[in-house]
């Protein structure tokens, strides 16, 4: 068995991914930092709160932007110089929202400097971990994606003492200087390349793994419509459970927990549809967590009641997490390997303009009838588009699920 082979699923891989959860963990705080501040942020410079939401909107462009290119990056020089240049960038990007004069200088430097640096810790990471697994390669894409939950959990209540003793501005400060100074010495341990590094899909390391009869493009193409209709669905209950619940006369700190309830459960569900791709394909375990979505959002609509609403946000994100992870072990087990970085920061950012996209559209749906209820029979039918590609894909893929065989 040749060498290169060897290296895959071995100790130093999974050393290699906990790494990288540890900066994705560290890395992704750039997805979060500005939901918490925002109120403050609002306040200090005195504008209206869709003023104060732009920031949030910008550092999404950043990301969808950064996904995609610095996803070329990782597919030409490796992880490492990106992971470096991408977090001085998000350090520069926090210190300078901290001196920041105005809300849209604030935002500029959110979107250009911190969403785009952000980036790097999500589709362009999990690219460079599919490199180093192959018999686990599910698991390990979809550990490494939970660096953005995990992120999301730790960071908030990280921030608050700092917010309270010293404000918005120096714990934006303090940030910067934390992410520069940690995930630029952790991105010098993963500087070496993977073991199909430079190789062809005919003559490499690590041949492609499964035949298709969907060409790479129109597999791409089904791919990026299947992201946006699961992301516009998931953004109903992820953009606005809190402002659901304001509805209901439960009040914003009962919605909040919902909405880190979701994100708890979607830890667990990305590693179990890790798990499960590794046994039954990426594909199969798309369409398994797209119908769990839907029926999660069909029970938001007769279940409102407190306790009822805290289980099916558990159920919604024990459904929902590990479907954007999916897209990108799909990516891995159809398309070239020296793609990978690209594509799946192209389906990332799909998935991206698809909550952006979701998270606007249920918020008009409302303004228009008056009720939650409407937007959520929309998330259910952009729901359906999305199950009816992943059944195109499926219909049309053939042939084993991996063929391990070195060339």
């Amino acid at each position: 068995m040749d060498s290169n082979i060897q290296v895959l699923d071995s100790r130093y891989s999974w050393t290699r991914l906990a790494i990288s959860v540890l900066i994705a963990t560290i890395g992704n705080v750039g997805m979060w930092s500005v939901v918490v501040v925002l109120p403050m942020v609002q306040a200090d410079f005195g504008v209206d709160r869709s003023a104060a939401s732009v920031p949030f909107t910008m550092t999404m462009v950043g990301f969808a932007v950064g996904s995609i290119l610095l996803g070329r990056f990782v597919d030409k020089w490796g992880i490492a110089r990106p992971i470096a240049i991408a977090s001085a960038i998000t350090g520069l990007g926090f210190v300078l929202c901290g001196l920041a004069p105005s809300i849209w200088l604030f935002g500029l430097a959110h979107g250009v400097l911190i969403g785009f640096g952000t980036a790097v810790n999500f589709a362009p990471l999990l690219a460079d971990i599919s490199h180093w697994f192959l018999k686990k390669r599910g698991v390990a894409m979809a550990a490494a994606a939970t660096g953005n939950y995990v992120a999301g959990v730790i960071w908030p209540p990280l921030m608050q003492p700092f917010l309270e003793a010293e404000g918005w501005r120096w714990t934006y400060i303090a940030i910067g200087i934390v992410v520069a100074v940690t995930t630029i010495p952790l991105a010098t341990l993963l500087r070496r390349r993977h073991p199909g590094a430079g190789a062809t899909d005919a003559h490499g390391a690590v041949p492609a793994l499964v035949p298709s009869d969907l060409s790479p493009r129109m597999l791409q193409a089904l791919l990026i419509v299947a992201g946006l209709g699961c992301c516009v669905a998931m953004s109903m209950p992820q953009v606005h459970i809190v402002a659901y619940c304001v509805d209901l006369g439960y009040g914003v700190a009962r919605g909040s927990e919902m909405l880190s309830l979701m994100l708890f459960g979607g830890i667990f569900s990305r590693l179990l549809s890790g798990w499960v791709a590794d046994r039954i394909g990426g594909v199969r375990t798309l369409l398994i967590g797209s119908i769990g979505q839907g029926l999660a959002l069909l029970f938001y609509i007769p279940f409102d009641g407190l306790v009822a609403l805290y289980v099916v946000s558990f159920i919604f994100g024990l459904s929902q997490g590990g479907i954007v992870p999916c897209y990108a072990i799909i990516v891995r087990e159809y398309m070239p390997a020296r793609e990978a970085g690209q594509r799946v920061g192209i389906l990332v950012t799909a998935t991206i303009i698809g909550m952006a996209i979701g998270g606007w559209m249920s918020g008009w749906i409302y303004d228009l009838t008056g009720s939650y209820a409407m937007a959520f029979l929309n998330g259910i039918a952009w729901n359906l588009l999305n199950l009816t590609m992943i059944l195109i894909v499926l219909w049309r893929t053939r042939g084993p699920r991996m063929v391990a065989v070195p060339a």
